[in-house]
């Protein structure tokens, strides 16, 4: 076999690092493929059990990964030197940042293919995927209500010395793709539904509360 590349991992057997290896390829640009039965080198050894680890792959796949990869991945066998192995392609997910789900979205959770290797992924890089991923998702709901108003977003802007023009909805990607408010627009607009609520902690254990205070109140 040829040697791993940056878009192709061999593992000898199902180890319990197989889910990192999923996940940096789900966030990876062009995906990847996995290989189970062949060792590093690219000798081909086979699985013993190919049904039940095929069955096993699936299971960890669907359970163990945050957001759902669930038609991300082909699971197929195959005869390679007359030894039956297990190949696993990913697409690039949507939804990135994918994470191990016991490891929350994190360095220590989250993983990006590096030439052969699966890296954790910077803390960086987490944030700028997951606004993106969120901005992305209520920027497609449409809002709840048409009837906006903006009043006091022009009011900020003015106070930066800017102005919103008549294309400001757009401009601000407040619309969905039919031209209808979307969710931002909503969170955006003078009155809504919905208020935020931020906790400050002592510490990194979220047991001692400092701080907790609620902005934007809500108003029907």
């Amino acid at each position: 076999m040829n040697p791993e590349t940056n878009r192709v991992e061999y593992k000898q057997q199902l180890i319990d690092d197989f889910e990192k290896e999923a996940v940096a390829f789900l966030n990876y640009h062009e995906g990847g493929i996995v290989y189970v039965g062949i060792d590093k080198t690219g000798k081909v050894i086979g699985v013993s059990d190919i049904d039940g680890d095929m069955l096993k792959i699936k299971d960890r796949l669907k359970n163990n990964i945050m957001p759902s990869c669930m038609g991300l991945f082909d699971i197929s066998a195959e005869s390679i030197e007359s030894k039956d192995v297990i190949k696993i392609t990913f697409a690039s997910g949507t939804e990135k940042p994918y994470y191990i789900k016991k490891l929350g979205m994190s360095e220590k959770g989250t993983f990006i293919r590096v030439g052969t290797a699966a890296e954790p992924m910077p803390v960086r890089m987490i944030e700028s995927l997951f606004a993106k991923r969120t901005r992305n998702s209520i920027g497609k709901i449409k809002s709840p209500n048409q009837h906006l108003t903006f009043e006091q977003l022009k009011i900020y802007y003015e106070g930066a010395n800017k102005t919103l023009n008549q294309q400001f909805a757009s401009n601000l990607e407040l619309l969905t793709e039919d031209g209808q408010y979307n969710y931002v627009a909503y969170l955006l607009a003078d009155v809504n539904g919905t208020s935020i609520k931020v906790a400050k902690y002592d510490g990194l254990d979220r047991v001692d509360l400092t701080e907790n205070n609620e902005y934007g109140i809500a108003r029907l």
